[in-house]
């Protein structure tokens, strides 16, 4: 058993693909809804993603954009702002519940293994708590959810991604040291704020970050791998089994590298 051990994931582009076919529809039809006077393409959204949490990435296109006139004479920007937000993620969590974001490969299978060889599992996130958990719930079900450490999300931490906060605060929540647990993360943003606290972590990049780099993480692979479909080894350590899958020795030997 492990239980002085923790893995940590990210859950936007870990636990599923969520950018492109979540929170960018999700967004865009909130905008259309608040009659807002602009769509976001994905090319946009990419660069956007550079900004961590969804209220914050809405501030800083508008602080980009001085020419779009948000708010109503007399309304404050950060209330429109986190209007919009609380309508975009409700709208999110409904294409989540409708099944339209499956989880990414291995990623049950490797928090079930986790789970089962005693080390705690959490999910530390700039998105909004209710979001995680929704895809949660649709990824991992609700008995592995219950089984799990905590979900770490929202504006629980002053400073998101690429700040070490979350990840700082998951580690004292946990009662672990950052030699103790391992991250996966996604987005060169993820990885900093991971680096940053002083976690190992591994990368499995989405369908934004392919071309992000990640020079602090120990191994890069396309996702954690099915036993029928191995990941794709792209940089680092290869830390997969034999079967092509990062599983629970994986982990063991990104924390034997320090």
């Amino acid at each position: 058993m492990s239980a002085d051990r923790a893995l940590i994931l990210d859950c936007d582009g870990v636990l599923a693909d969520t950018e492109l076919d979540g929170h960018l529809v999700a967004f865009n039809q909130a905008f259309a809804e608040f009659g807002a006077p602009f769509r976001w393409t994905a090319r946009e959204y990419a660069a956007l993603l550079k900004t961590g949490g969804g209220k914050e990435r809405l501030m800083a296109y508008l602080a980009d954009h001085p020419e779009i006139e948000l708010a109503a004479p007399g309304e404050e920007l950060a209330d429109k702002v986190a209007a919009i937000h609380r309508r975009k993620s409700q709208i999110y969590i409904q294409l989540v519940d409708d099944g339209a974001l499956p989880g990414r490969p291995g990623v049950r299978r490797l928090i079930a293994e986790a789970l089962d060889a005693g080390w705690q599992v959490a999910v530390a996130s700039t998105s909004a708590q209710h979001s995680v958990e929704a895809v949660l719930r649709s990824v991992v079900g609700a008995d592995i959810r219950a089984r799990m450490s905590g979900v770490y999300a929202g504006d629980i931490v002053p400073a998101k991604k690429p700040a070490p906060d979350i990840y700082l605060l998951a580690l004292r929540e946990l009662g672990r040291s950052a030699e103790e647990a391992v991250v996966v993360e996604d987005s060169r943003s993820g990885a900093l704020a991971a680096a940053r606290a002083g976690l190992p972590h591994l990368v499995t990049t989405s369908h934004f970050t392919g071309d992000d780099p990640f020079p602090d993480a120990r191994t890069v692979l396309s996702d954690l791998g099915e036993p029928a479909a191995p990941a794709r080894f792209l940089a680092g350590k290869d830390v997969r089994n034999d079967q092509g899958v990062v599983n629970v020795r994986s982990l063991h030997r990104i924390l034997a590298e320090d």
